[in-house]
C-alpha cells in the first residue's frame, strides 16, 4: 500500500509593516526545519522592499511568492486567494500588514479545507517601538494575539522596560497560553519549540471537530443527538459575529490610519 504524503503544513503570520515578520520567518526555516523539508514563503503583493527579503527568498527554492488580498464587500465571505500547496510542503503565508486580520483569519479556515492543509500555528510578530506609540492600535494587537500560538517581539530597542512588562503581563494575567518570545540581534530562540504545531492560542476557531459516530436514531432521540452535537461544537469565535449592517460587532482600528506618512 503507497504511503501517502503529509498533507501541507501552514503558519500563518500577522504583524505590521516593518516588524520583522521576514526576518522571523527566516530564523524559523534556518532553525526549526530539518534538511529537506519543502518550505514555501507567501508575502503580500502591499508588502514594500525588505532588506530581509535576499535572505529569506535564499531560503526558499521557489523564492518569495507574492499574493493579493481583495477586501470583501459584506454580505460576501472573505476568501484568500488559491496557492500552490504540493503535499508535504511547509508553507509560511505572511498576511497582508495593511488590511484586516480578522477578514484574512476568517478566510483562513475554508482556505486550508480546500487546499486540505493543517494549520500548524499563527504568529504574531509586535513591533514595540510602534505599538508603545500608537496606543489606539491596542485592541488591534490584542484581536491578533487572541489567535496566536506564539507572539515575538521585536524593535525593541528605546522601549520603555514598563510598558513591555506590562504589555506581557497583561496577557499573562488573562491566562494566554501562547509564547511571548523577545527578539534579539534578530535571532529566533528555539525554533523547533516555536514550530510544534501544538496549540496555544485562546481562539478555537481552529480547532479540529470533533465529529459524532453516525447511528440510526429513533425521532425521539433527535432532540438529544442536537444537543450532543451542540456541545461538541466549539463557541462562536466573538471577532467574527456581524451586525445585521454587515458591520463586525467588535471592530478594530484601521491600522492604515496610524502607519508612518499617513
Amino acid at each position: 500500500m503507497a504511503i501517502q504524503p503529509p498533507p501541507p503544513r501552514v503558519y500563518f503570520i500577522l504583524g505590521t509593516p516593518g516588524a520583522g515578520r521576514r526576518t522571523v520567518v527566516r530564523g524559523l526555516i534556518e532553525g526549526g526545519l530539518d534538511a529537506g523539508e519543502p518550505a514555501l514563503g507567501f508575502l503580500a503583493e502591499s508588502e514594500t522592499p525588505d532588506p530581509a527579503d535576499a535572505a529569506l527568498a535564499a531560503l526558499l527554492p521557489d523564492g518569495v511568492q507574492r499574493w493579493r488580498w481583495t477586501p470583501p464587500v459584506p454580505p460576501a465571505l472573505p476568501v484568500l486567494p488559491g496557492l500552490p500547496l504540493p503535499a508535504s510542503a511547509v508553507a509560511f503565508f505572511l498576511a497582508d500588514a495593511r488590511a484586516s486580520p480578522i477578514d484574512q483569519l476568517e478566510a483562513l479556515l475554508p482556505w486550508l479545507e480546500v487546499h486540505q492543509a493543517r494549520l500548524a500555528r499563527i504568529f504574531t510578530v509586535v513591533d514595540c517601538a510602534f505599538a508603545e506609540k500608537t496606543p489606539p492600535l491596542r485592541p488591534w494587537f490584542e484581536a491578533c494575539i487572541h489567535f496566536s500560538d506564539a507572539v515575538f517581539l521585536t524593535n525593541r530597542t528605546g522601549v520603555a522596560n514598563k510598558w513591555l512588562s506590562d504589555f506581557i503581563q497583561h496577557f499573562k494575567a488573562e491566562s494566554y497560553p501562547c509564547h511571548f518570545i523577545q527578539i534579539k540581534k534578530g535571532e529566533v530562540p528555539n525554533p523547533a519549540l516555536m514550530l510544534d504545531p501544538t496549540p496555544r492560542r485562546i481562539s478555537q476557531y481552529f480547532d479540529e471537530r470533533e465529529q459524532l459516530p453516525e447511528v440510526v436514531v429513533d425521532a425521539e432521540d433527535a432532540d438529544d443527538d442536537a444537543e450532543a452535537a451542540a456541545e461538541l461544537a466549539p463557541p462562536p469565535e466573538p471577532y467574527f459575529e456581524r451586525m445585521r449592517s454587515g458591520r463586525r460587532v467588535k471592530e478594530l482600528p484601521d491600522i492604515r490610519h496610524y502607519l508612518p506618512g499617513k
